[in-house]
């Protein structure tokens, strides 16, 4: 994953009978997030983002920027978050630990009970028109970070044995991410969470060996 920003220091809202209202940033920055998350970047529109901040517009510039600055700083959230299971995954002492702990991991982000389904990344990159394409490059450079790492630990893996040496670890990593991407695809689409196991079962049932 890329470097996440420290959270978002304390803000005033919109002056309100001559005084200012303070709020919670990282409760405004949260709640942000998961209107990207539902509606994906270009989806979100600026009345829903600043009435479920419970700010004002002018707030909102002043603490977090523009949108496109917004959705930057609650996609640094989701990545300390959501996505805090990929690097404890790499640490896993197997590749096929390292696939199972994605796996699952992405399952239970994709899939749960109060968060919105599917992957913020993935909505985000498979929306963006081309009026957010710097958005779009962004989430593909992010996703191009976090697949470079594991790639690595794959050609680790190979290089300890725990791979065999016909194994391509870009390749692995590639067919990976792939699947885990497919996953939220499809649980953004209503898919259970049963079948979406299965399809976990079945990708690790196919790990090549050592």
């Amino acid at each position: 994953m890329s470097p996440s920003s420290p959270s978002v220091t304390a803000c005033a809202a919109s002056p309100s009978r001559g005084r200012p209202r303070e709020f919670d940033p990282d409760e405004a920055l949260a709640r942000a997030l998961r209107v990207f998350w539902q509606r994906g970047y270009e989806g979100a529109s600026m009345a829903e983002l600043t009435e479920a901040m419970g700010i004002a517009k002018p707030s909102l510039y002043a603490c977090f920027g523009n949108k496109e600055a917004l959705f930057r700083k609650a996609l640094d959230l989701y990545e300390r978050e959501k996505l805090c299971y990929v690097k404890t995954a790499l640490d896993a002492p197997t590749a096929r630990g390292v696939a199972e702990k994605l796996l699952t991991g992405a399952l239970a982000t994709h899939c749960g009970e109060t968060d919105p389904q599917g992957c913020l990344g993935v909505i985000s990159a498979v929306t963006c028109g081309a009026e957010a394409e710097t958005i779009r490059a962004e989430v593909i450079a992010r996703r191009a970070s976090s697949e470079r790492a594991i790639v690595a630990r794959f050609e680790r893996a190979r290089d300890e044995g725990d791979l065999s040496e016909h194994v391509d670890p870009e390749a692995l990593a590639s067919y990976l991410t792939t699947v885990m991407q497919g996953l939220s695809v499809k649980a953004g689409s209503g898919a259970g969470r049963e079948a979406l196991e299965r399809i976990v079962a079945t990708t690790l049932a196919c790990w090549p060996s050592a």
